[in-house]
């Protein structure tokens, strides 16, 4: 638990968890942690979805990028109005289709439908929309997605220094590993509520590890 929690909380690489690791005492491969990450960051996600809080109403959507293997591969995110963080869904293409599975996912896990959609101008959210949230105004206007691309740099500061994403796969588990440390630190789950801000965190995974 704690070397995923270091590894997801702060900009460190396998090798640097497995370092601070020996340091105290505890002898592992980064090969090891990077498998517990990938086992264990599901789970962790997993457990405490019945303390999430319930998100806003005015989602804003927009995709960013990740390298795998050299190549660009894109990453659909949503935050509502409180600085939570929605879904998110690593995808290679940017179309009608990915945008479908990213909205279908983050509703059916969710139960939640939004009454605004903020997006960019690209061309196939409007259909996809209509198909799915056709109660929701879709709002496009220059500037109105600010909050989800100054959210994408959080993102981008943590994929930094993660020194290359091999697989689609570690890259959503990564990825949306990141976005649950993000709500859990803002206050997003009924998690750790007794502690103070700087052992919010901590004692959340050993709530939830507990769980697992």
């Amino acid at each position: 638990m704690v070397a995923a929690r270091w590894y997801l909380r702060y900009n460190l690489s396998y090798r640097d968890v497995e370092e601070l690791l020996v340091e105290r005492g505890v002898e592992v491969d980064h090969v090891t942690v990077y498998r517990w990450v990938q086992r264990f960051t599901p789970l962790l996600a997993d457990a405490a979805r019945f303390a999430r809080h319930s998100p806003g109403d005015r989602w804003f959507v927009n995709e960013t990028y990740v390298k795998i293997t050299g190549v660009w591969w894109y990453v659909y995110r949503a935050v509502d109005q409180h600085g939570q963080v929605i879904d998110v869904l690593v995808s290679a293409r940017r179309d009608a289709d990915a945008a479908r599975r990213f909205f279908r996912r983050a509703l059916s896990t969710l139960k939640v439908t939004p009454s605004e959609v903020v997006t960019d101008a690209a061309a196939v959210y409007p259909a996809v929309l209509d198909e799915l949230v056709p109660s929701a105004w879709h709002h496009v206007e220059q500037y109105a997605n600010n909050p989800i691309e100054a959210d994408h740099s959080r993102l981008k500061h943590r994929l930094r220094s993660m020194r290359g994403v091999r697989t689609a796969k570690s890259a959503q588990i990564v990825i949306a590993g990141h976005a649950f440390m993000q709500n859990l630190r803002r206050g997003h789950y009924e998690l750790a509520i007794a502690p103070p801000h700087t052992r919010r965190v901590a004692a959340a995974f050993s709530e939830l590890a507990k769980a697992i």
